[in-house]
């Protein structure tokens, strides 16, 4: 749920500064923060916590400063990335790289490692709010492992941003009936969505996939749908997506994956996930064998023990306390290039 991190206005707005990090001044990062004066001062920051990241709603009816300096760096070195959704007004951020303005319905980031400094600007109704999640840098990275700099700013036009924006608004107004593994599940979904919203505008235009990609995109997801199917073969696969069998050979080989090797490792993948989430008197190992398309449990049990070195029924018993990996990276992970899926 969300709590309240800290409000200003005329009685107590010039203490801000000792303030803004909240009631254990540990929200945010250091710097030199201030609040301009005026006739109204009403200033605004609702928190909701998902493990290691923060969202806030960030609300304001006069200008804000922030600045961090290299000295302000030396003296905490916090190391976060913060993705602002500017709402209303403007955000203006002064950086090593320049000066950036990100208006209403503009997405930026700005890092805590190098020295900025922001100024929140209000609309012509004299309301500045913007969304911003912080996330530590190493949490940032697992989604985005290129440098992305201080300033970076895209218009959060599209598809992408606004299924991002959705979930964490999800979160952000949560009234305590999402666990707490869901809540962290839709905040890396978000991140994840706003990952490739990202590398794509960091380039001047977007690559358009090649007939071989889509092709390789169709056979993937035929094999998912079809994957119970004990009969499945690349005669099968051809036929339902279209192409030669021929060619579909051909496919695989140049992305480095055999067919047969391709299919048993999805299979293995859905099989450990399916032993580690449920318990011997609820699904039985045969039945989790023939549901992922192997004709004999015994064939089943030689082939797991040989991607995990250990039997489907020691997994199950194990995966509760630690959840075993196959001994290398799945193929399947290696074509998709999502070591974070699930299927």
């Amino acid at each position: 749920m969300t709590e309240t991190l800290f409000v200003f206005d005329k009685r107590n707005y010039q203490d801000c500064q000792n303030s803004f990090r909240g009631e254990h001044n540990q929200e945010y990062y250091l710097g030199d923060y201030s609040i301009e004066a005026g006739s109204v001062i009403d200033v605004r920051a609702e928190r909701r916590s998902v493990g290691s990241c923060s969202i806030i709603r960030l609300r304001s009816k006069s200008r804000l400063f922030f600045r961090r300096s290299w000295s302000h760096i030396r003296e905490d070195a916090t190391d976060v990335t913060v993705l602002w959704f500017v709402k209303r007004g403007r955000l203006c951020i002064s950086h090593q790289c320049g000066y950036t303005v990100a208006k209403a319905g503009d997405f930026a980031i700005t890092k805590s490692m190098t020295p900025f400094s922001i100024e929140c600007q209000p609309d012509e109704d004299s309301v500045h709010e913007v969304l911003h999640v912080i996330v530590p840098a190493h949490v940032f990275r697992r989604f985005v492992a290129q440098d992305v700099r201080t300033g970076f700013m895209v218009p959060a036009k599209g598809r992408d941003f606004a299924i991002a924006e959705r979930l964490l608004i999800d979160i952000f107004e949560d009234t305590g009936e999402l666990k707490d593994h869901v809540a962290q599940l839709l905040m890396d979904s978000a991140i994840s969505v706003l990952s490739d919203a990202i590398k794509d505008r960091d380039v001047a235009a977007p690559v358009r996939r090649s007939i071989s990609d889509k092709r390789l995109q169709d056979v993937l997801r035929y094999i998912e749908i079809h994957l119970s199917d004990p009969k499945l073969s690349i005669a099968t696969v051809a036929k339902g997506c279209g192409i030669s069998p021929r060619y579909l050979s051909l496919l695989l080989k140049l992305h480095g994956t055999p067919f047969s090797t391709l299919v048993w490792d999805k299979r293995l993948k859905i099989a450990g996930q399916w032993l580690s989430a449920s318990k011997s008197g609820e699904t039985s190992v045969s039945e989790i064998a023939y549901r992922v398309g192997f004709k004999s449990p015994a064939h089943f049990s030689r082939m797991f023990k040989r991607a995990y070195n250990m039997s489907p029924r020691q997994y199950r018993l194990n995966g509760a306390v630690v959840e075993a990996a196959p001994q290398r990276e799945s193929s399947w992970t290696l074509l998709t290039g999502n070591s974070q899926a699930t299927h």
